[in-house]
């Protein structure tokens, strides 16, 4: 440790392969991956309390994230702390979206107030790595045209600089780093908000505690996801003009949406748990960061803060752990320079990342169905094959060309069948008569709203 000159006092110095900012579910897990790989990591974390979580999020992880839990480590502890491994079903105007159980991608369930401190706990105990709670950021250094570290203040008020050739911000939606770092950022409105809890006593999606469910109600929407403890969470994400009643009466706001909601959960002979009751988001702006600059890289939300509606959140965070901690790893093991390394992460980010956050973002703004989508979503609710593209997607695992150049034919073919089927099992109607007229009317309206109008 070394002492250097600040405002005419002494701050001391402590030096690191890497310092991390923020210690939650990227910041632990690229501290875990880094000082697996060998590096020297320390985690700076604003809150002092080791079993701090955050409060309003879905943590629901999306079955493309749990390859890198398994690599973790984490699946097992998880799931023995109760987390449910669930399947995705999706309520459609057309019907449910239901993918063949044989292939169905399982996402995995934890409340934050469980996940947040094991994987907080998991970093702490990786040779390499050190948590230091309490410590708030107020400043980055730079030597040579590169970040060099950050400047953090404990809770008594004492100043200590970490030194070191990469200094990663993990610090959520509104990062503090990337607002330090002046990297550049892209804003995009969200059109809808957020209303939820935990519910006790009532039945998960489908009757099955393994499936867990969206509603596209177009533009509304609605979730429940089954997760640990027997609990249900539920969620509401509806248009702006439905906020005020919510904001009146948050509770009997979120029943009264769910009453509407078609084959949706009994919430009203439920109890929702005291703590924390209803919560709610309004402030949901879509945040696209640059993800790296010299002796820099951001993950999770800091990176890329999205919709919460598609569940990508805790997912993003973990694989965008991973992707950069094995970019950067080589180079802080002095085997190459660095910026190889976040060059490397910076194509991985947009590669993998990029493609789905255009597509949220432009359905964030609370706009309906476009005749593509309706097109999707209605042949996944009419075909196996169709819905298996669907829930590979909808699950992350494949991107948004993968999705249209597969499920767009599969789509296309079954909602002709369906089409032709109505028409066939339509009766006759008798001739020259004023019911001929209705039945062509009729069918007319028909071709519309169904497979003719999602072509």
């Amino acid at each position: 440790m070394a002492d250097s000159m600040r405002d005419g006092s002494k701050v001391a110095t402590r030096t690191y392969d890497a310092v991390i900012v923020g210690g939650s579910l990227a910041g632990c897990a690229a501290a875990t991956m880094l000082g697996r790989a060998g590096a020297r990591v320390v985690v700076l974390e604003k809150s002092p309390d080791p079993a701090n979580y955050k409060r309003v999020c879905s943590h629901f992880i999306q079955a493309s994230g749990v390859p890198t839990l398994e690599r973790l480590g984490l699946v097992e502890p998880m799931e023995a702390a109760g987390a449910v491994r669930s399947r995705f079903n999706a309520h459609t105007p057309w019907g449910w979206i239901e993918p063949p159980v044989e292939t169905a991608a399982l996402a995995i369930n934890l409340r934050r107030e469980k996940l947040d401190p094991m994987v907080r706990e998991m970093a702490a105990s990786t040779p390499g790595v050190e948590v230091l709670l309490g410590q708030t950021v107020t400043e980055l250094r730079r030597a040579g045209g590169a970040f060099s570290g950050a400047i953090a203040q404990d809770r008594d008020g004492v100043e200590t600089f970490f030194e070191a050739p990469l200094t990663i911000g993990a610090d959520g939606r509104d990062s503090r780093i990337a607002k330090l770092s002046g990297v550049k950022v892209k804003t995009y409105p969200h059109g809808r908000f957020a209303y939820g809890g935990y519910f006790e006593g009532t039945m998960p999606p489908r009757a099955d505690p393994t499936t867990a469910a969206i509603w596209l109600m177009d533009p509304n929407w609605a979730a429940a996801f089954p997760t640990d403890d027997g609990l249900l969470f539920c969620a509401a994400m509806a248009t702006m003009d439905q906020l005020p009643a919510f904001k009146e009466d948050p509770e009997e706001a979120l029943l009264a949406y769910f009453d509407a909601v078609p084959d949706g959960p009994a919430l009203r002979s439920a109890r929702i748990t005291e703590d924390p009751g209803v919560m709610g988001k309004i402030d949901m702006t879509n945040r696209m960061r640059t993800p790296t600059a010299p002796g820099l890289a951001l993950v999770g939300d800091a990176a890329l803060a999205t919709d919460p509606l598609f569940g990508v959140g805790c997912g993003w965070a973990f694989q965008s752990a991973e992707w950069m901690a094995d970019a950067v790893a080589p180079a802080l093991r002095g085997e190459e320079e660095l910026e190889a390394g976040l060059r490397r992460y910076r194509r991985a980010h947009s590669r993998h990342l990029r493609g789905h956050a255009r597509m949220i973002h432009d359905y964030a703004t609370g706009r309906k169905m476009q005749p593509p989508e309706r097109l999707l979503f209605a042949g996944a609710a009419r075909d196996p094959r169709a819905a298996r593209v669907f829930d590979k997607f909808g699950a992350r695992q494949i991107g948004a060309a993968q999705m249209m150049v597969r499920g767009i034919p599969l789509s296309l073919a079954a909602n002709a069948r369906y089409a032709l089927g109505r028409r066939r099992r339509r009766p006759e109607p008798l001739v020259g008569t004023g019911a001929e007229r209705d039945a062509g009317a009729g069918e007319g309206v028909e071709a519309g709203t169904g497979a003719g109008s999602h072509a």
